[in-house]
């Protein structure tokens, strides 16, 4: 159906936010500072005057007081500047409030909360997600969101703390600690939470919901970096030793909960597609799997961050989370094409107009993200709607009911939990897609322009060693000469596995090992897994062993000392990772490809470093 003037606004209210502000000497005063990826109160799609409210509803409507007012906004374009003179300046008590306290209405001269109504907190629960009028707690006061909601930038998810406190949900992201976003919520007070509801001046922990109490069971064998959410990396000797990485140990990254969806199958769970002139399509689960042919495609998935503890271990501090080499797993995704949808659609797939250069995607818990449209509509680029992993229905943990495969594309880019997908002129507007994924240069720590550069989509190449143990005996496979390494060797023959792996459908060409630091290198054997590839390209990692005499190291004791294990991978088109980590340096740690290196204890036959790295003695 075509949008309404409000969603045309909503949707449009990026552009609107980067117009020009007009001079106009009258308005000089306003200040529209706020961040730009932050989109407050501008204006209210109810009428001044609300309708009378349900019956069963305690709380009557609030009559406002209107005059000009400086407003909120993400930007300062002609709309914004005419929409303040329709701005709400407090809320009256209600009149059930009134009831009670009669001098509630008489002038606050001691201060703002004077004259609030008090409220229980049971009485608060009433006003829930599907309540006419949903409120929520911050620190001991009750707000109304009723018509914050089509405003908030992670959209009806603020649905989720209604009812209750919605601390828990915003200390999930930086940016509501933000004083304008204190600022904005103040201007939805209703009331305060009752004393005996207090401790300390807040909620009591025992009335605070868990945002993650209906969150899945991980498995043991994950290392888990961070629990709420959950954040947690495939162990090393989960990461090679098959080519589909199991379910269960397949890596976790998450922005926030994991949605509940009631359907155990899934298939009434809705998307919608919308067009760029508005016009609107809605499928379910059943709908796809019923009307669409559909594909299997053996893709990796790995997190921009991966290896991002070595980036600061052998340059400097970095910001995020310290992944090891387990941020990539690789599976069999199963689903429909995402091309063959927008097709039924209703969208031109052969010459996409102007207005139809992005697809962004919408996740069920608020996180947003897009890629440019040729990458969703060439028909070699396999990106699917997929709704099995490996072959059973996805985990919940991995999206279930549906997700979003961009094969060789940086996993921030599939969507998990996904119910919304929109063709655009731009890309997402969250903060995930242009103030997140992106990578600057080694002297660029400060003053951010998060506009200068282009967000990740496809993945450089990469490798890392996910085990290594000595054995006693000669190498069966390594050509490399036994003396060239201070004209010794240990006699010690060590096995090391690993991954490399390429993005945009690159295959891996080749793999160098270096057992003494980079002097001296040596070929890998690369795994032949193309029997349980599928896709039209090459979307998944290789797999490699490597066989070679530990070299024999002395300190100035004349007692072995440590080498350094060395590993990197050339792809088909020739390119290589790069040296070292200072030059490819970045704040945010984003993709940490630099060759790969392990510290090896020669003479206790184990690594030397936490690296996410199973190393055993002989064998």
């Amino acid at each position: 159906m075509p949008a309404s003037l409000p969603q045309l606004l909503c949707r449009n209210v990026g552009k609107i936010a980067r117009c020009p502000v007009p001079k106009f000497p009258l308005f000089e005063s306003v200040d529209h500072r706020p961040p730009s990826c932050f989109v407050t109160r501008a204006f209210s799609f109810r009428t001044p005057t609300r309708a009378p409210l349900p019956k069963s509803t305690k709380i009557p409507p609030k009559p406002r007081a209107y005059r000009p007012f400086p407003i909120l906004a993400a930007g300062g374009g002609v709309v914004s500047i005419l929409l303040a003179f329709a701005q709400p300046t407090g809320q009256r008590p209600t009149d059930a409030a009134v009831a009670r306290n009669p001098k509630s209405l008489e002038p606050q001269t001691r201060g703002p909360d004077i004259g609030l109504p008090t409220y229980r907190l049971d009485e608060v629960k009433e006003h829930g997600p599907k309540s006419a009028r949903p409120w929520v707690v911050y620190e001991d006061k009750v707000y109304d969101i009723t018509d914050w909601i089509p405003a908030h930038p992670g959209g009806e998810v603020i649905l989720r703390a209604a009812g209750g406190s919605i601390e828990p949900y915003w200390d999930i992201f930086a940016i509501h600690k933000s004083p304008y976003v204190r600022e904005i919520l103040q201007q939805y007070v209703v009331g305060k939470v009752h004393p005996d509801d207090l401790e300390d001046g807040r909620p009591r922990m025992d009335t605070i919901e868990d945002p993650f109490v209906a969150d899945p069971t991980r498995d043991s064998r994950l290392l888990q970096l961070t629990s709420k959410p959950c954040n947690a990396e495939t162990a090393g000797e989960d990461l090679t030793g098959e080519f589909l990485t199991p379910n269960e140990v397949f890596y976790v990254r998450n922005h926030m909960w994991v949605p509940v969806v009631e359907d155990r199958t899934g298939d009434s769970h809705g998307i919608t597609i919308e067009l760029p002139d508005g016009q609107e399509k809605k499928y379910t689960v059943g709908d796809l799997k019923a009307r669409f042919k559909q594909y299997s495609v053996t893709a990796v998935l790995q997190c921009s961050g991966n290896r991002r503890k070595n980036m600061t271990d052998y340059a400097r501090k970095t910001n995020g989370l310290q992944w090891g080499v387990g941020a990539i797993s690789c599976a069999k995704w199963e689903g429909v094409r995402l091309r063959d949808v927008l097709v039924d659609a209703g969208l031109t797939v052969d010459e996409p107009s102007e207005d139809a250069q992005h697809v962004q995607f919408s996740g069920l818990e608020a996180y947003g993200a897009s890629i440019p449209i040729h990458a969703a509509l060439d028909p070699r680029g396999d990106v699917l709607l997929a709704f099995k992993m490996n072959d059973l229905p996805l985990p919940r943990d991995h999206g279930f009911p549906v997700r979003v495969i961009v094969p060789g594309t940086v996993a921030a880019r599939c969507v998990k939990w996904v119910n919304k997908i929109v063709i655009s002129d731009e890309e997402s507007n969250t903060s995930w897609q242009r103030r997140d994924y992106k990578c600057f240069g080694p002297n660029e720590t400060q003053n951010l322009d998060w506009d200068k550069y282009k967000s990740i989509q496809e993945m450089p190449v990469t490798s890392a060693i996910t085990r290594a143990r000595t054995k006693s005996g000669l190498s069966t496979q390594t050509t490399a000469p036994a003396t060239e390494v201070g004209g010794r060797a240990t006699g010690k023959v060590v096995e090391l596995e690993g991954y490399a792996y390429s993005g945009g459908g690159r295959d891996i060409q080749r793999v160098d090992v270096s057992l003494d630091g980079g002097l001296t290198w040596d070929q890998a054997k690369l795994l032949d897994d193309t029997h349980e590839e599928r896709g039209s390209k090459k979307w998944c990692w290789k797999r490699w062993t490597y066989e070679g005499i530990l070299p024999s190291v002395e300190g100035q004791d004349g007692h072995s000392t440590a080498t350094t294990f060395v590993v990197k991978a050339t792809d088909e088109a020739y390119n290589t990772q790069p040296q070292c980590y200072k030059t490819i340096y970045n704040l945010r740690g984003n993709l940490a490809t630099a060759w790969h290196r392990l510290e090896f204890d020669v003479a206790a036959g184990r690594d030397g470093q936490q690296d996410n790295v199973k190393a055993t003695g002989a064998v």
